[in-house]
């Protein structure tokens, strides 16, 4: 039934929430939904969501020339908030994919973006989300968010997994997130997440944004940066898996040296037939190194 049109108003917008686990994978529930336009009660921002709500100007206009977005290429936000990023984009493009996991913001959204072109809002958790399930032609995935502070590192981690169907990410992170990130090794910052994003993908930090662009304004300082998967990796690596729990054990105690902290992964025969001394703490280690050793170990029966 057409709800009064005093009321409510539909739009464009389509809000997605995908099927529980016991129907079929694959599938997703659509359903348009009236948007009430006389509530007229502002969004507060949410902590449990880490939601800090980018408002200047300025800074979303130079968001959207680093991403440079257009027409036919498949776009997804996530954690679109309150629109401000997604206003520009659907200007640009005509066309977006939206993960907003707070039901309170999807009318919003619907309401003052789902005009701009067409708009698909998918509430769902990133950190559960099937991203290559949205890649359903040929086209790549060019991710863009403002995401949330307090989980960034696990949504990264999970968005290893879907290398294969990501064209580029253009992500706002903590500006500590993003320098550890970019770090090499020898520096304070240096980590298992620069070894991994880094094996995973190209790093280019872009520009810093102070905490005054945000409502509430956060007590960090952000930064912009894009992400690269690599098509073929500089250092490939063997066996993915046995590389993320190498990585993770040397960096679990950095105090100690890599005899010690890798003692039930690698022997010491190991480690100096792969160039590596074990004496050594892990920040020492680069990149090509730690491939080396992962590549050489995973084939190598552990220490008895």
């Amino acid at each position: 039934m057409t709800p009064p049109a005093e009321a409510a108003k539909w739009y464009d917008a389509r809000i997605i929430r995908p099927l529980g686990r016991r129907q079929q994978d694959g599938q997703q529930h659509a359903k348009r939904y009236p948007i009430n336009m006389n509530s007229g009660l502002p969004h507060k921002a949410k902590k449990r969501f880490g939601q800090n709500f980018l408002h200047d100007p300025m800074v979303i206009q130079r968001i959207i020339q680093v991403i440079n977005p257009r027409s036919g290429e498949h776009l997804v936000e996530i954690g679109p908030g309150q629109g401000a990023i997604t206003r520009e984009l659907l200007r640009a493009a005509g066309k977006l994919d939206a993960i907003e996991l707070d039901r309170d913001l999807l009318h919003q959204l619907a309401t003052e973006c789902g005009h701009l072109g067409e708009l698909n809002i998918i509430n769902a958790d990133a950190l559960r989300f099937d991203f290559c399930s949205l890649a359903t032609d040929d086209r790549p995935l060019r991710l863009v968010g403002n995401l949330p502070y307090n989980i960034s590192t696990p949504i990264l981690f999970h968005l290893m997994g879907h290398a294969g169907c990501i064209r580029d990410m253009h992500f706002m992170l903590q500006k500590e997130v993003v320098d550890r990130m970019a770090a090499g090794p020898g520096s304070k910052t240096y980590g298992r997440l620069s070894v991994m994003m880094q094996a995973w993908c190209r790093i280019d930090p872009l520009f810093e944004i102070g905490p005054g662009a945000f409502k509430p304004a956060p007590k960090v300082d952000s930064a912009i940066v894009r992400l690269i998967p690599y098509d073929k990796a500089p250092y490939p690596v063997d066996d993915s898996a046995y590389f993320a729990g190498l990585v993770a054990a040397a960096f679990s105690q950095r105090r100690k040296t890599l005899r010690n902290s890798l003692r039930q992964l690698v022997s010491r025969e190991t480690m100096e037939a792969a160039g590596i001394d074990p004496a050594s703490r892990a920040e020492r280690l680069s990149l090509e190194d730690f491939t080396r050793l992962s590549n050489l170990a995973c084939k190598t029966p552990p220490p008895a």
